[in-house]
């Protein structure tokens, strides 16, 4: 590895303002072992600061190792940086016979069955028949046909949602189009790369399909790496387990009721029909029995104590099955009626296994799912969560993969990596390493907490006193700021606030898509981001634009979602401490992701501001501080103006 990382190696002859960096090569060589020794050890975990490098430092011995490996990414972003950035160098100095390709979910490739469809149903005018042109010119230039070379077609474009592929629309090999399939060429050409770059909820589908044994959704593979890693728990969770919701519902019986009336006539037309409309009917009644308020709960006891839920259920049950039966031997090479009948089949399970069952004489300890409902403003979600995947990769990653790497900036809390490991099942066994940040964070940073007197979040008047704060270090810092928030509430009314206190462009999220947002906010250097949720993490914006990272309150999550409940009382049910082994750890890293917006490159410069006094009132607080950057750390306004204002480093500023 010394010979491509090394002072004299292959990245410092010929990548533009390439600096080596002792822990990018060890970490490269840790993977090698991983990979390449049929001895060493099966999983690595290694956690690497912004600015080691540690794309390149596990893409060049993945591409070196002579495995298929599959390397899995959290954020289309990364995914294009390595496909656009990283791949292409590496085939140009290092493997010139490289075969590497980006997977996406089926949605992400046009069919030509639908779009067959999409042109014998279309009602004309301008705007489809400039979509139609548009499309065709690309269908005879497109390889995959992947929707993203589509720029000018609009995210959320309905056209789009008419020609994708979908699994309930896939005929496989009974399919007129199926000698022309994008997705058939894109599996054979996967099949024949040795580096496939994928999302975590592809690999997850995967891994989901083959343990059912009925297919899979990649080639064959034995090495995995996760990029991002620290996300892996919560889309697991998301592919073991289930769900049942209103638009599934009506997803379906719009279908059924679009190939029916183009494809059925007679009696057997009105009966397909009638099914559809009482399956519609069913289930708006049995949504409406539901509790009107938004949010998340536990559906553990609801039926019992509204039995007028569990007749509902029972006759939407009923009412999706006769709708099943009424499709039987239809099959023709023009409709899906077979996948709409399954698709059927399925919904009607589902609500059935979330709904039905009972834990009143199961002890908590062995209880695998959590049962709960998600009212949102258009729709209903009905679930059973798993409360630890733990066992599920431990069935279906780890059994089958036999080498796995988990990478990301933030893996640990105060270099423990006790959490993950558990969380995921990960052997105890497995090496852990830790490679910090390169960047002066002791000389180019100020970690701001406020001093005494600022009220705890609790406290009556909270929000006041911390918009207070906010205003005036924004003030401080000329705009330039990033403001992250743990809740929607808090963001607006602190929006609602500074409006017209701060002299600065405000932007807020939910105004603009977030693409939008960022690039305004890198263009216009004072302006101030509002944001909450996804503005934690991937928000790579170097210079000076971004100079102040402001978070209002450590990030632990609401205590009342079932999910979490149910995790809390798996790990009290255990004998352990949920506040320590659980609700901390998460905390933690999710702060460690939001603070890691500031420093994006060497030359960046700035303040972390936390407006939590906890990180000193409370015995746990050290645990917060000891996982963040080494920045020094003031509790007062004046030294953070110095810090702004004056020439001085972060140093003398303290």
């Amino acid at each position: 590895m010394d010979k491509i990382f090394g002072p004299e190696g292959i990245l410092a002859r010929h990548l533009p303002g390439y600096e080596p960096r002792p822990g990018q090569q060890q970490m490269a060589e840790a993977v090698a072992g991983v990979l390449k020794d049929p001895d060493h050890a099966s999983c690595l975990v290694v956690e690497a600061e912004t600015g080691l490098g540690k794309t390149l430092a596990y893409l060049v011995p993945a591409v070196l190792s002579g495995r298929r490996v599959v390397v899995s990414t959290n954020t289309r972003n990364l995914q294009d940086q390595i496909l656009q950035g990283e791949i292409p160098f590496i085939k140009e100095y290092i493997d010139p016979e490289l075969k590497a390709m980006c997977v996406k979910g089926r949605q992400n490739y046009l069919c030509y069955y639908r779009w067959h469809q999409f042109l014998a149903a279309r009602q004309g005018g301008l705007f489809d028949d400039q979509i139609v042109e548009q499309v065709k010119g690309w269908l005879g230039e497109t390889i995959h046909g992947d929707r993203s070379e589509l720029k000018w077609l609009p995210g959320n474009s309905p056209v789009w949602q008419k020609i994708c592929c979908l699994p309930h629309f896939c005929m496989g090999s009974d399919c007129p189009d199926f000698a022309d399939c994008f997705l058939n060429r894109l599996r054979r050409d996967a099949a024949a790369s040795s580096l496939l770059v994928v999302n975590h909820h592809l690999l997850f589908s995967d891994l989901a399909v083959r343990r059912t044994g009925y297919g899979e959704v990649l080639p064959r593979y034995d090495s995995v790496i996760f990029d991002e890693a620290h996300h892996v728990e919560n889309v697991a969770t998301t592919f073991f387990g289930h769900s049942f919701t209103r638009y599934q519902v009506l997803d379906l019986v719009g279908d059924v009721e679009r190939s029916a009336l183009g494809g059925l006539s007679g009696k057997i037309q009105k009966e397909v029909l009638s099914a559809c409309q009482s399956v519609s009917g069913m289930l708006e009644h049995f949504f409406s029995h539901f509790p009107t308020e938004i949010g998340r709960f536990p559906l553990e006891g609801l039926l019992e104590r509204h039995p007028e839920l569990a007749k509902s259920r029972d006759s939407l049950v009923s009412a999706l099955g006769r709708m099943a039966a009424s499709m039987e031997g239809l099959d023709s090479s023009e409709e899906p009626w077979g996948q709409y009948s399954l698709r059927g089949v399925e919904l009607s399970s589902r609500l059935d296994g979330i709904t039905a069952e009972s834990f009143a004489d199961i002890p908590p300890e062995e209880i695998r799912y959590t049962h709960w409902y998600e009212r949102r403003e258009k729709n209903m979600v009905l679930s059973a969560t798993p409360i630890d995947v733990a066992d599920d990769l431990r069935e279906s990653l780890f059994s089958i993969v036999k080498k796995s790497v988990f990478t990301s900036a933030t893996l640990s809390t105060r270099g423990d990596f006790s959490y993950v490991l558990d969380r995921l099942g990960i052997p105890e066994e497995t090496e852990t390493l830790v490679y910090q940040s390169p960047f002066d964070y002791a000389n180019r940073t100020l970690l701001y907490v406020p001093g005494k007197g600022f009220p705890e979040p609790q406290t009556p008047g909270y929000s006041s006193v911390l918009q207070d704060k906010i205003s005036e270090l924004v003030t401080l810092s000329g705009g330039r700021a990033l403001v992250l928030f743990t809740s929607v509430n808090a963001m607006e009314n602190a929006f609602n606030t500074l409006r017209d206190i701060l002299d600065y462009p405000l932007l807020v999220q939910g105004t603009a898509p977030r693409r939008e947002l960022l690039s305004r906010f890198a263009k216009e250097r004072e302006s101030v981001l509002f944001a909450v949720a996804s503005f934690w993490e991937g928000v790579d914006i170097p210079g000076e634009s971004l100079s102040l990272v402001i978070i209002d309150k450590l990030p632990f999550e609401v205590p009342t979602d079932p999910v979490i409940m149910a995790r809390v009382n798996r790990i009290r049910a255990n004998g352990g401490n949920p506040f320590f082994d659980f609700q901390v750890p998460r905390a933690v890293l999710s702060l460690r992701q939001g603070v890691g917006r500031l420093m994006r490159c060497t030359s960046d410069r700035g303040v972390m501001a936390v407006l939590d006094v906890r990180l000193f009132t409370k015995g746990y607080g050290r645990y917060f501080l000891e996982s963040l950057p080494p920045s020094p750390v003031c509790r007062d306004m004046e030294t953070v103006e110095t810090f702004f204002t004056g020439n001085n480093d972060a140093k003398n500023a303290c």
